[in-house]
């Protein structure tokens, strides 16, 4: 990360104390001005703890539906492919409600860009367990833990190990290394799309303190110690697709 902040990113923002989001959202921001892309990007923002960005980045941003950012970006790419188009999601929305929406674009292997800001739990609407929720671990809806035996997690990232995408990525918004990784991953993920290779998804592993009721340290230590051992980091794919 830089010293100074983008100008393309406003210094103030919604979001809790210790979250992610607004990390991943810098780095986004820093991406955007180092590959000149700030005035043609378009970013499509998922509702939640996403749409805060609306306001947070000086770009053009749509809303779309729960679970639907990831068409509604393919579809602005469709109509104007000479934008940069970004689907910013969280976990809940890329790996639930619009888990067809993320496979399926990866098989047509669009030409998007996408991130993913998983932090193990629906943050915005209570700290509900999701599909990322790891066994054991206390939400809303799980007090007592979540039963591996009843509800498996889900890992998005080795749904997508096998399909012919561009790139394939999972870093953790923790520490200087972390973001050092986080942020190239990003740059690497759009310089796919501006190549047109095709479909790219970062995922970046956050630490949720106000759902975890942690202190902004624990949970980052959450993040790097539980949440690592079932989200592997690296790069998964790193190719050229096919060609638009």
């Amino acid at each position: 990360m830089k010293l100074k902040a983008p100008e393309c990113v406003f210094s103030s923002a919604g979001f809790c104390p210790g979250c992610g989001h607004g990390l991943a959202s810098r780095l986004v921001g820093e991406v955007a001005e180092e590959l000149g892309i700030v005035e043609k990007l378009v970013t499509v923002v998922d509702v939640a703890c996403c749409s805060f960005n609306i306001d947070y980045w000086n770009f053009d941003t749509i809303m779309a539906a729960h679970g639907r950012d990831i068409p509604t970006a393919a579809g602005v790419k469709y109509v104007r492919p000479d934008c940069p188009v970004l689907a910013y999601m969280g976990d809940g929305a890329a790996y639930s409600i619009g888990m067809a929406e993320t496979i399926h674009s990866a098989l047509r292997n669009d030409n998007i860009c996408v991130i993913v800001i998983n932090n193990s739990v629906f943050g915005m609407t209570g700290g509900q367990m999701a599909p990322t929720t790891l066994p054991g671990e206390k939400t809303a809806t799980s007090p007592k833990g979540k039963d591996p035996s009843r509800y498996g997690t889900i890992s998005g990232v080795e749904l997508l190990k096998g399909m012919d995408i561009a790139y394939l990525a999972r870093a953790e918004l923790v520490g200087v290394g972390g973001m050092t990784k986080a942020k190239r991953y990003i740059k690497k993920a759009m310089e796919h799309q501006l190549n047109c290779d095709g479909f790219s998804l970062v995922e970046l592993l956050s630490p949720c303190p106000t759902n975890l009721n942690l202190p902004p340290v624990k949970a980052k230590q959450f993040v790097h110690e539980e949440m690592t051992k079932y989200f592997p980091l690296g790069e998964f794919i790193d190719k050229g697709g096919d060609k638009q």
